[in-house]
C-alpha cells in the first residue's frame, strides 16, 4: 500500500467509526482509561472500548454483549473474554478468524435456556494470518452454549474467532500490505492483510518475519525472511516514527544483499502503518543496513491513446507521440494496445481480432489468430499473453523470440473470460470471468522458471463477485484493480483491493475500455463514441475522437 492510500484508508476508517459506531457507544457504565498519547505506538489509537457484562444479564444479553465486544481488540480481546466461563476462556482463540457480516442482516434466537443462535449473512472472512476472502453468500448460524458461573450466565462454548458487522470491521481492522519480492528480486509485490489497528507495527513485523506469503501468491514471490533469523522481542517499539526491530545474533551471518532485501521489505510493509524508517538491531546495537533499491511500478499520469492516427501521451489537446509506434501501427487497425515499461514493445489486438507484437523500430509480428481473443497483455519479461473469451483454459504466452508457451489449466473452473491483465510487477495476472453462472474478478500468481518464462498459474483466487458481465479491467497499483461491468443497462466502475474491499460508481454509457493511473480515482474510460473520460468529482470528457485507450506497464528506467 502506498503511504497516500494508507492515509486515505485510515481517515476513511475513522470517519466510518464516527458515523456508524454512535449507536453502539455506551451512555452509562464505568469510565475506561486509555493510553496517554505519548505511549501510543505510531499513529494515535482510535480503537473502540466496549462494555463488559452487566450483573444478572440474560443469556441473550450475554451473547449480544460478547459480539459487541469483538470490536475491542485490546489485551487479546480482554473485554470479550469477560463474557466467557473461566474454563472456556483458556480455550477460546479470538485471533483465529473474523466473520464479517452485512449490517442489518442478523437474527438471534434461543432454542433453549442455555443456547443462543446468532444468524448472520457473511460478507467476508479474515483468517488468522489476516487474509481477507469474500464470502460465497447465504446465511450461517453461530451457536453459543451458556452456563451459570457464580450465579451469572457466561458463554461455555462458541466457535473461535470474532464476529463483526462490516461497518464496525472497518473501524477495528485496517488493511496493510506485506511486501515480498518478485522472483527476480527486482520489484516489491504487496500481499494485503487485515490486522487490528492497535499495535500495527508489531503485527506487521511478526507476519513478515515469521509468517509466509498468502498460499495463492507463495509460488510467485520471494522473501528474504526464510527462517534463518527470529525476532528477540515480541513487540516493535516506535520512536519518532522509527520502528526498532530486534533480531537474534545469527542475523550477522547473513549477506549484505540479504540484509538489504530484508530492510526493503520491512520499510515498504511498515509504511502503511505510518512508519517513516526502520532500524534493525542486535541487542541495542543498530545494524548498518541500506535497503535494496526496487523497481517502481508507477505509470505516466498522462493517458496513452491513439487519436486521429497519432499514438502517444495526451497532454492538453495535443498528443506527444511515442517514437516509432505511429509507423508501426499504421494500417494495422489497432483496437487494443498494451505497452511495456520501456516503451519499446506493445501487444496489439487488431479490429479483425488478431494479436501482434509491435516494436518501436517498426517491426510487427503476428502471434495469435484464434477467434474471440481478449485484449492481449504484456509482462515484465516481454511475454505477450492471450486467451479466447470462450476458452479460459487456453492461455498462451508468446516470448520475445516468438515461441508460444501454453499455460496449463489456465483459468480452471471458468466458462468464459472477458478480460485479462498481468500486473506491473509481473508476479500476478487478473481476469474477469464467468464461473458457476456468476461473474467475478479472479487473480492468480504466475509461476515462472529461473529465466522468467511463465510455466503455469497458481490456484485462482476469487477477489470479488460482480453484479453482471465484465467488460474490461486494469491495474491501479500493486494491490488495487479497477474494472467495468454491466449491471442491467448501466456500466459500473469498481475499484477493488486484492484481499479487501471494493467501491462502485456508475460510469458513462458505452464504456469499452479502462486504463489505470497510480492511485484510486485515477482511471480513464473510453466509450464507444470515442470519448475519453476522467473522474473529477463526476465523470468528465477529457478528449474526443480517441480510437484506442492503451494500457501502460510502467515507466522507462
Amino acid at each position: 500500500m502506498t503511504v497516500r492510500r494508507a492515509l486515505a484508508t485510515s481517515v476513511a476508517a475513522i470517519l466510518v467509526f464516527v458515523l456508524t459506531a454512535c449507536a453502539g457507544l455506551p451512555t452509562g457504565g464505568p469510565v475506561h482509561v486509555g493510553k496517554a498519547i505519548d505511549e501510543v505506538e505510531g499513529p494515535p489509537d482510535f480503537s473502540y472500548v466496549p462494555d463488559g457484562p452487566v450483573e444478572d444479564a440474560t443469556p441473550q444479553q450475554i451473547v449480544e454483549g460478547f459480539i459487541a465486544a469483538g470490536s475491542g481488540p485490546r489485551g487479546n480481546w480482554e473485554v470479550a473474554q469477560e463474557f466467557l466461563t473461566t474454563q472456556f476462556r483458556q480455550k477460546w482463540q479470538p485471533q483465529a478468524n473474523v466473520t464479517v457480516y452485512r449490517p442489518g442482516e442478523s437474527a438471534i434466537s434461543a432454542p433453549s435456556d442455555d443456547e443462543i443462535v446468532f444468524t448472520v449473512e457473511p460478507v467476508a472472512t479474515v483468517d488468522a494470518a489476516g487474509s481477507y476472502e469474500p464470502a460465497e453468500g447465504g446465511r450461517i448460524p453461530i451457536t453459543f452454549s451458556l452456563a451459570k458461573e457464580r450465579g451469572q450466565w457466561r458463554i461455555a462454548q462458541a466457535p473461535d474467532g470474532i464476529v463483526l458487522d462490516a461497518n464496525r470491521f472497518g473501524s477495528v481492522f485496517q488493511s496493510y500490505d506485506l511486501s515480498y519480492f518478485d522472483r527476480a528480486w527486482r520489484t516489491l509485490v504487496p500481499d494485503v492483510r487485515w490486522f487490528p489497528s492497535t499495535n500495527p507495527a508489531t503485527r506487521i513485523t511478526a507476519a513478515l518475519v515469521s509468517g509466509s506469503p498468502s498460499p495463492w501468491l507463495a509460488g510467485s514471490v520471494r522473501t528474504a525472511f526464510t527462517g534463518e533469523v527470529t525476532l528477540t522481542q515480541p513487540s516493535v517499539p516506535v520512536e519518532s516514527g522509527i520502528a526498532q526491530i530486534s533480531f537474534d545474533p545469527s542475523i550477522r551471518d547473513l549477506s549484505r544483499e540479504t540484509l538489504a532485501r530484508m530492510k526493503a521489505q520491512l520499510e515498504a510493509s511498515l509504511a502503511g502503518a505510518g512508519i517513516l524508517d526502520v532500524q534493525m538491531l542486535v541487542g541495542d546495537e543498530p545494524l548498518d543496513v541500506t535497503a535494496r533499491t526496487t523497481r517502481s511500478t508507477a505509470v505516466d499520469v498522462r493517458p496513452l491513446v491513439l487519436q486521429n492516427g497519432t499514438f502517444g501521451f495526451l497532454s492538453g489537446s495535443d498528443v506527444e507521440d511515442v517514437p516509432g509506434f505511429a509507423k508501426a501501427l499504421d494500417g494495422l487497425e489497432p483496437q487494443a494496445v498494451e505497452m511495456d515499461a520501456a516503451r519499446t514493445t506493445a501487444a496489439v489486438r487488431t479490429r479483425p481480432g488478431a494479436v501482434y507484437r509491435v516494436t518501436a523500430d517498426g517491426t510487427r509480428v503476428g502471434l495469435d489468430t484464434r477467434a474471440r481473443l481478449t485484449a492481449p497483455t504484456i509482462d515484465t519479461y516481454g511475454y505477450i499473453w492471450t486467451v479466447p473469451r470462450d476458452k479460459p483454459g487456453a492461455i498462451v504466452a508468446y516470448g520475445p523470440d516468438g515461441n508460444a508457451q501454453n499455460i496449463p489449466s489456465g483459468w480452471v473452473g471458468a466458462s468464459e473470460v472477458t478480460a485479462m491483465r498481468v500486473s506491473r510487477d509481473g508476479a500476478r495476472v487478473a481476469a474477469l470471468v464467468r464461473a458457476g453462472g456468476q461473474s467475478a474478478l479472479w487473480v492468480a500468481g504466475i509461476i515462472r522458471d529461473e529465466n522468467g518464462m511463465p510455466t503455469s498459474l497458481g490456484q485462482p483466487q476469487v477477489v470479488a463477485t460482480l453484479g453482471g458481465p465484465g467488460v474490461d479491467l486494469t491495474w491501479i497499483d500493486g494491490a488495487t484493480l479497477a474494472l467495468v461491468f454491466v449491471d442491467g443497462k448501466q456500466r459500473i466502475v469498481r475499484e477493488q483491493t486484492i484481499g479487501g474491499l471494493g467501491t462502485e460508481v456508475r460510469g458513462p454509457d458505452g464504456i469499452i475500455a479502462i486504463a489505470g493511473g497510480n492511485q484510486n480515482g485515477s482511471v480513464r474510460l473510453l466509450t464507444d463514441d470515442g470519448s475519453l473520460y476522467v473522474q473529477r468529482g463526476s465523470w468528465q470528457v477529457l478528449a474526443s475522437d480517441v480510437s484506442v485507450l492503451a494500457v501502460q506497464q510502467g515507466l522507462p528506467g
